[in-house]
């Protein structure tokens, strides 16, 4: 049976989500869910870079505008003020610390902290193609590690799909901390692969060969290539469909000892599950129900059945 880390995961965290009173007007933007429910399993490290940069509190705001071509932080009353750079350089100081992280969740529609669609003032219009300085250059340096904001937790596809990255890259930080290997390596793909299948078929279908080159002499190299292709591919949300295939995929182990009711049981949870009747849940509950009479080595192993602790209850959302 797999199991679950028995202490809590470092995430990186914009200050405002968990009430530090640090935004310009001086309040905050306490997010409960973040603060109550990921906090039971993830270790907080806050950091606001607008007051890094050493911007007061209060302060006037700052803003985002388009310039010759480039984008830049500035003073929303004095574009001559420009923090563009300081922004950048306070990302860059913090890589220290920020390389023991398995996630990062930013804060939407800041001009310093904004994933994606922060507000850009392009003359007389405003644009939303817009990411933070002190974001960009985070997902910059650590391309490949889990990044989300506090507003999109609130879609559940995509609050499993960040959570689950989560998980995977914490996996990857004690197969690093413990010491890699090809054997090592090799494991780790067994165990996630059917994960993989239900975000990206094609990469599922690449990364097995060049684990198969995988020696003691290339194997450093190979992880550094493994782990971008791996995350960059679940960034993809799961459909529907994508794990229809995987459920159907993991039922074959059971192929020698499922009779005819059981298996209609199983296909109309499927049919159920792909047309938005049931959660994903329900299926899963039921193959590993019949993996508990019919033990599989492999399946037992493998991370797609049981991805993060149950009490999260992510996939039970229809």
């Amino acid at each position: 049976m797999n199991q679950h880390q028995s202490e809590k995961i470092p995430v990186g965290i914009s200050a405002c989500l968990l009430g530090e009173e640090v935004r310009f007007n001086g309040g905050h933007k306490l997010h409960s869910y973040i603060d109550k429910t990921l906090g039971e399993f993830f270790s907080f490290r806050s950091f606001c870079p607008e007051v890094d940069i050493g911007l007061g509190i209060p302060r006037r705001p700052i803003r985002l505008i388009r310039r010759e071509g480039d984008t830049a932080c500035v003073d929303s009353e004095d574009y001559q003020l420009d923090y563009t750079q300081a922004l950048i350089d306070s990302a860059d100081a913090q890589r220290s610390w920020q390389a023991g992280l398995c996630g990062f969740i930013l804060k939407k529609d800041s001009p310093s902290c904004g994933m994606e669609r922060a507000k850009v003032y392009d003359g007389k219009q405003t644009l939303r193609d817009g990411v933070g300085i002190f974001a960009a250059r985070l997902m910059q340096n650590f391309p490949e590690l889990p990044v989300e904001e506090e507003g999109r937790l609130g879609d559940a596809v995509l609050r499993e799909n960040f959570i689950q990255r989560v998980y995977v890259m914490y996996r990857w930080r004690q197969l690093l901390a413990d010491g890699l290997s090809v054997a090592s390596l090799t494991d780790f793909h067994a165990r996630h692969k059917l994960i993989l299948m239900s975000h990206c078929q094609k990469t599922y279908r690449e990364l097995g060969p060049l684990l198969a080159s995988a020696r003691k002499d290339n194997v450093m190299g190979m992880a550094d290539q493994y782990i971008r292709a791996l995350m960059t591919a679940l960034k993809r949300r799961a459909s529907r469909g994508d794990h229809v295939n995987v459920l159907q995929h993991i039922q074959g182990y059971l192929r020698e000892h499922l009779d005819a009711g059981d298996k209609a049981e199983l296909i109309d949870a499927y049919e159920r599950y792909h047309q938005g009747q049931l959660p994903l849940i329900v299926p899963v509950t039921l193959l590993n129900h019949h993996f508990r009479k019919y033990p599989n080595a492999y399946i037992s192993r493998s991370w797609y059945m049981h991805p993060y602790p149950a009490q999260m209850s992510l996939q039970n959302h229809i």
